[in-house]
């Protein structure tokens, strides 16, 4: 059975309770990774022995756009289950900019390659290298499932949504959008919907230049609702949610955290009465 998991739904705000954002999406006991946000390996690692997945076999993985907070973990990624005995090479279907990005993190990491190859160590020469794929709309992988891509409007950023298509479910991730009528069209009667969202009386309380750019390339909880309502998923769930705090201090986070919630889900509910997860690290649906 296919199962979403959250293993990060942060931002690029430092926020303790919540990783940087990556989704896996499990199946045929495998598990598939969207996004590289910081600290990945370690946040899947805490739920790994749940459904018996193994790190160094972690060898396929998509990326939305190369937003520095979607790309934090990419390092991460490719050498700790190299480290950890992974011998294929890593697969990455990104944008355009993600084999440069790949070129210039083996470049930086090139002194520790080489001692983990030649030294005591005496590690794979395989295992930390990279496959890239730069990615159109469309079929992008086809094996044991099939991801499709869809572009969305995020700024200046190429940014792509992916459409998993498994043996039992349908699962469509927004990646960083604005409300996008293609989306909505691509999207429509999936069964797990997973977008990211912003408070949006919150925007208001930002300056004038902010409200203009989140407005711009983000969705709001109101226009999530409406999203909703129109693509129907069987399950709506929320990740990279946006408070539109500035300098909130750790100890009023966790607070934060729940009332924020409420107020994200009271903005999606003026739209949509819909099955809604409000997503957090850690969680597994499905």
């Amino acid at each position: 059975m296919t199962k979403v998991i959250l293993i990060g739904t942060g931002t690029p705000n430092p926020d303790p309770y919540r990783s940087g954002p990556c989704v896996g999406i499990y199946a045929n006991n495998k598990v598939y990774l969207v996004d590289f946000g910081v600290g990945l390996i370690r946040q899947l690692n805490k739920i790994a022995s749940k459904l018996d997945i193994k790190i160094n076999e972690l060898n396929t993985a998509f990326l939305t756009h190369l937003h520095s907070d979607h790309t934090l973990g990419y390092s991460d990624l490719i050498l700790t289950p190299w480290i950890l005995g992974r011998k294929t090479p890593l697969k990455v279907y990104g944008p355009k900019g993600t084999q440069k990005m790949t070129d210039h993190l083996l470049q930086a990491y090139d002194v520790d390659i080489q001692q983990r190859i030649h030294g005591l160590e005496q590690a794979n020469t395989t295992g930390y290298t990279v496959d890239v794929h730069s990615i159109k709309e469309g079929l992008i992988y086809n094996e044991d499932i099939k991801v499709e891509a869809l572009k969305v409007p995020h700024g200046n950023f190429e940014s792509y949504a992916f459409k998993f298509i498994t043996d039992d479910k349908v699962i469509v991730v927004s990646g960083d959008t604005a409300p996008s009528k293609h989306l909505i069209e691509w999207a429509k009667g999936c069964d797990i919907l997973i977008h990211e969202v912003y408070y949006t009386e919150g925007l208001k309380t930002r300056s004038e230049s902010w409200q203009k750019y989140h407005s711009s390339v983000h969705t709001s909880a109101v226009e999530l609702g409406s999203i909703a309502k129109q693509v129907q998923p069987n399950t709506l769930v929320l990740y990279h949610q946006l408070f539109m705090q500035e300098h909130v201090l750790e100890e009023d986070m966790s607070k934060n955290n729940l009332i924020y919630k409420e107020k994200i889900l009271n903005e999606i509910h003026m739209n949509y009465n819909g099955n809604i997860v409000y997503g957090e690290d850690l969680m597994i649906i499905g």
